[in-house]
């Protein structure tokens, strides 16, 4: 198997199976025909494609992927899943740990975003100075779309 080819090889895998388990219909996979699916694929993709290339620099954008992807899927599906902001953080710095796994790199960020999610979930009485995040978050719940468009603006237009 040719190294290079192997995220699109993966990708169309994913995606193809997903589109025909839709067609199938199968009752027991209903929850699975949602956006975050998608999100889960992606990532998958990516983490295969960063281990067996041994190309370590997609694991941490796999692993956002995939994290997000779960998380956003069992907060629609699950009532136990926890809903709240420390979530973000916590994936965040899970796949900054992962990465370190394999490159050495992004140890610290990893633990103190894993270090204050753990916190922000644990505790029972927060800070008051955690309310200015509350509300961030809430902002950025509200207006993330303007952030992608903000985003793709910039990788548009920045000069080389």
């Amino acid at each position: 198997m040719k190294k290079q080819n192997t995220f699109i090889g993966f990708l169309l895998i994913g995606i193809g199976a997903y589109f025909f388990l839709q067609q199938l219909n199968i009752p027991v996979l209903d929850n699975f025909y949602s956006w975050p699916t998608l999100l889960i694929i992606i990532g998958v993709a990516f983490l295969l494609h960063s281990y067996i290339a041994n190309e370590h620099q997609n694991i941490l954008t796999g692993a956002l992927l995939l994290g997000f992807g779960l998380h956003f899927h069992s907060v629609n599906t699950y009532s136990f899943w926890i809903d709240h902001w420390a979530v973000y953080p916590l994936i965040i710095g899970g796949a900054f740990l992962l990465r370190y796994q394999k490159t050495k790199s992004g140890l610290l960020p990893g633990l103190i975003l894993v270090g204050l999610a753990c916190f922000a979930i644990f505790s029972s009485s927060n800070p008051g100075w955690f309310l200015w995040i509350n509300q961030l978050i809430n902002l950025i719940e509200n207006f993330w779309p303007l952030l992608l468009i903000g985003i793709g603006l910039y990788f548009l237009y920045k000069r080389k």
